[in-house]
């Protein structure tokens, strides 16, 4: 029985050697400053489920619209310090824009 548990240690520590650097090669770091990241809970953001009529009254025009594409028909608005994700006429997403 011991014999078995050590060629089953070898066998598993010689296959974590095996796989471990193709692991790291396709893996990606991302990394974000501590000051460049937003408590959502403190941000005043179009709310998932809201209008496209809401979030003009309650944030006024966006800097930018793109789209709608695809089907369903996806659109984004761009404010100074969001993005507004749409599918149709509802908020499907809103995502903070990093500080600069």
């Amino acid at each position: 029985m011991r014999k078995y548990r050590t060629l089953l240690g070898a066998l598993t520590v010689g296959s974590a050697l095996i796989f471990t650097p193709v692991a790291s090669a396709l893996a990606e770091e991302v990394r974000v400053p501590v000051g460049s990241q937003a408590d959502r809970k403190q941000a005043d953001l179009p709310r998932h489920g809201a209008t496209q009529a809401s979030v003009r009254a309650a944030w006024g025009a966006p800097m930018e619209v793109q789209g709608p594409v695809g089907q369903p028909p996806i659109s984004q608005w761009h404010y100074q310090t969001f993005v507004v994700y749409f599918e149709g006429d509802r908020v499907i997403h809103t995502v903070l824009k990093p500080n600069r």
